[in-house]
């Protein structure tokens, strides 16, 4: 009995000291990304970014979340107040769970389960939710037109999405993460997976709501879309959920297209790392060159491209292994 307590004990305190770790990670990211997507974003438009505060700007990102966790939280009179305050909760759900399944390095993962990919896109349909709660729960039409776009964009992007990874699964016969990059040892599986590799980053592109498919949050016509009524801590989880999704679908590109933590001499960590910055940084890249497309673009992209080229791409894998 006290052998099984001291069990319980030991990964009670291992998943604790993860979790702890995971949202330390989270915060200094975000941090990271939104100082570097502002450079980013000078440097394609001929102009500087941030300079002012600390150099090259970099304690910019510091000041501004100072000044979102100061700023009073506004809630509207009409709201749904319930719904209204679960969804910025809701929203980061996804993204805590996603970090403690995904393989930093060989020893470097919270908890490396055989079916991690499952869990990945099992909770990710938890973001959707939350922007429809948030939507819906602001009574606000502009909220709730992003909230109905988000939904028809997810719903589209999300199975090109999972079609480009299965091929993937296949080769490497299993749904673990670790077990997927270490099948990658001799060769990348982008070198087999090219046309996988290159919808599964349009989906990605897409399911995190960035240019040029972020409809959901069109400014320009929209306002701000699902978080025109969020203001202060609240607005700063979405903002914050936006820029983690983002690396955590570089981090699946990588895992299972790029040979993950694999690479010579460096530490496998740092190998990990600068793989799924570099697809950041493209992610970021295309934001600053394209312009946003119109919704029923953004649609048939999916439904009547990607998707047939993923389930034909599907096919002539499984054909080959077959043989």
């Amino acid at each position: 009995m006290e052998q099984l307590i001291s069990i319980i004990g030991a990964q009670a305190f291992t998943m604790i000291a993860g979790l702890i770790g995971v949202i330390a990670f989270v915060v200094v990211n975000a941090l990271a990304l939104t100082w570097a997507e502002r450079k980013v974003a000078g440097h394609m438009q001929r102009r500087i970014g941030p300079k002012e505060v600390g150099p090259y700007g970099l304690i910019q990102p510091i000041a501004d979340a100072i000044k979102l966790l100061g700023k009073e939280i506004l809630t509207p009179g009409a709201v749904d107040k319930p719904l209204y305050v679960i969804a910025p909760i809701l929203i980061f759900v996804p993204v805590l769970v996603s970090f403690i399944v995904i393989p930093f390095d060989a020893r470097l993962v919270v908890s490396d389960i055989g079916v991690g990919i499952l869990v990945i896109l099992a909770f990710s349909s938890l973001t959707v939710l939350s922007i429809l709660l948030a939507g819906w729960g602001s009574n606000n039409k502009y909220a709730l037109m992003g909230a109905v776009r988000s939904i028809a964009q997810n719903i589209a992007y999300e199975i090109p999405l999972l079609l480009a990874l299965l091929p993937v699964i296949m080769i490497a016969g299993s749904f673990s993460l670790t077990a997927i990059v270490e099948a990658q040892k001799g060769l990348w599986f982008v070198v087999y997976q090219p046309v996988a590799f290159i919808i599964y980053f349009i989906a990605a592109v897409a399911e995190t709501n960035r240019t040029p498919f972020d409809l959901p949050e069109a400014e320009s016509e929209l306002v701000a879309g699902y978080h025109t009524e969020y203001s202060g801590m609240r607005f700063a989880l979405f903002f914050l959920a936006e820029y983690t999704n983002m690396f955590i679908v570089s981090a699946i590109a990588v895992t299972f297209f790029l040979g993950g933590y694999q690479g010579p001499i460096l530490p496998g960590v740092v190998w990990f790392l600068l793989k799924a910055y570099l697809v950041v940084f493209v992610i970021m890249w295309l934001k600053w060159t394209y312009p946003r497309v119109r919704f029923d673009q953004l649609l048939n992209i999916s439904w009547k491209v990607l998707i047939p080229l993923a389930f034909i791409n599907l096919l002539i894998t499984g054909g080959i292994l077959k043989l």
